[in-house]
């Protein structure tokens, strides 16, 4: 197994993104058990944090770091909550609170269209002039009523018309499939095989 330090404390990303690299022989050791603080996310894309994610654990650590960034994009909202997606509705970081927010800014709003974003870094060295970068999305729409008990953050609002359920309706393995975050796992494995 090849260890990488995830650049992340959120358990239930930690346990998809383990469950998802898993069978690519990688072992992830989170930020948290290494004593790493989280780093500053101070950019407005989502490819900046996850890349300033990454330097910063790798740095602390002397291993190669892996680093997501993801988040929702709803079309009405201009492509908000964005980056600020764990943090839509301020500190401290819930997921219940952004839920409502979000309900209460799509009240009215014919356009319920959104996506799902995930970018994924790899650094092999804090300092690396090449970092493997993937991303995926996931496209969906915004329901008013909450759907579902699997996965987290706006999964139970993430209505997916292709299955007629919601990202929290769905089974870990079908989401693994179909999600923005499994999108970008397989594509970082493709370009991980070729060095």
């Amino acid at each position: 197994m090849k260890k990488l330090v995830l650049a992340s404390n959120n358990a239930k990303k930690v346990k998809e993104l383990q469950a998802m690299l898993a069978p690519f022989g990688f072992e992830l050791v989170t930020q948290g058990e290494l004593g790493v603080p989280e780093a500053e996310e101070p950019h407005c894309t989502f490819v900046e944090n996850a890349l300033a994610k990454a330097r910063h654990a790798s740095r602390l650590t002397g291993l190669p770091a892996l680093a997501d960034d993801s988040g929702l994009c709803v079309k009405a909202l201009d492509g908000a909550p964005g980056v600020q997606s764990a943090r839509y509705a301020g500190e401290p970081k819930s997921d219940a609170r952004n839920n409502e927010k979000l309900l209460a800014e799509m009240t009215g709003q014919e356009n319920r269209t959104a996506h799902f974003v995930c970018v994924l870094v790899l650094v092999r060295s804090a300092d690396d002039p090449r970092p493997i970068i993937a991303e995926g999305d996931w496209q969906g729409e915004i329901i008013t009523e909450y759907r579902g008990t699997h996965g987290f953050g706006y999964d139970p609002l993430f209505y997916v018309p292709a299955f007629g359920k919601t990202a929290a309706e769905l089974e870990s393995g079908t989401k693994n499939g179909l999600s923005h975050r499994g999108q970008a796992i397989r594509l970082l494995a493709e370009r991980l095989k070729g060095l």
